[in-house]
């Protein structure tokens, strides 16, 4: 199957278009609505795009699967490595029935939800459910940060480090709601429990953030080995300069290093 394909299915139904006012509003957990458009129907997702690719990253590497990027985040990570998502970001409105047809037609029965932050994406709850007696394996990649009451096969967990902060001078509101929502444990364990099974990754641009990555895993109560430690970079030679020191870090905890094989395998592009 052409990774291409299922992107250029949705953009023969829907242009993309561009989102004209940040997405920076934190919204109610009993709506979960997508921020941006308070005025957009209670059924449709802002979704930035979707593909059908390999997983490149934790337990299902390798595994062929739908990507589904909602579009908007409550977040700022300054390596953000998606900002058409999060601090630019763009999309097409999509209804669920709309998204299940999608899948449907990929033939791909692992479905993997990502952002952004989908978590905060208006109807996320109805598509997981839908998605999940439809027979589909469905991942959610989350920060964490939010917990509408879904619950899904894999909660692919990814609590954001001190270190992931903007920059105070370039971006000082955003600055102060990153650190203010990056880090609810509270939430984090809801959303743990909810979940069939459970991965943490943490994103590690120095060694000296361990003593923190050992803090918020003792918090999670959550095993060593369904940890795992993925190097902050774009490039296959950033990639390849942090593995000698990250990895004997994971193995001396027990945390698995993750690599980040899409882009090994593809290059740091968009629908991969």
């Amino acid at each position: 199957m052409s990774l291409t394909w299922f992107g250029s299915l949705l953009e023969t139904r829907c242009r993309l278009k561009s989102v004209d006012h940040p997405v920076d509003v934190l919204p109610a957990e009993d709506s979960a609505e997508t921020p941006g458009d308070s005025c957009a129907p209670a059924s449709s997702l802002l979704i930035s795009e979707t593909f059908v690719s390999r997983q490149g990253e934790g337990e299902l590497t390798g595994t062929e699967s739908v990507f589904i990027r909602t579009s908007g985040c409550n977040l700022r990570c300054w390596f953000c490595d998606t900002p058409y998502a999060s601090w630019k970001p763009e999309g097409t409105r999509l209804t669920v029935d709309d998204l299940l047809q999608l899948v449907a037609d990929s033939g791909v029965k692992h479905v993997v939800l990502t952002g952004g932050e989908p978590l905060i994406a208006k109807g996320i709850v109805s598509l997981v459910d839908q998605l999940r007696v439809a027979g589909n394996h469905v991942t959610i990649e989350t920060a964490g940060t939010v917990d509408p009451g879904v619950r899904c096969d894999l909660l692919s967990l990814s609590p954001k480090l001190r270190a992931s902060t903007p920059d105070e001078k370039d971006h000082p509101r955003w600055a102060k709601l990153h650190a203010e929502r990056r880090l609810p444990i509270g939430t984090m364990k809801q959303l743990i429990q909810s979940a069939e099974a459970t991965q943490v990754k943490f994103v590690v641009d120095s060694a000296d953030e361990l003593p923190e990555i050992d803090e918020v895993v003792r918090q999670l109560e959550i095993a060593a080995d369904a940890v795992y430690l993925m190097p902050q970079g774009i490039s296959v030679e950033q990639l390849d300069a942090a593995r000698p020191w990250l990895e004997p870090m994971a193995t001396s905890r027990g945390y698995q290093y993750c690599d980040r094989m899409q882009i090994r395998w593809y290059g740091n592009r968009r629908g991969t």
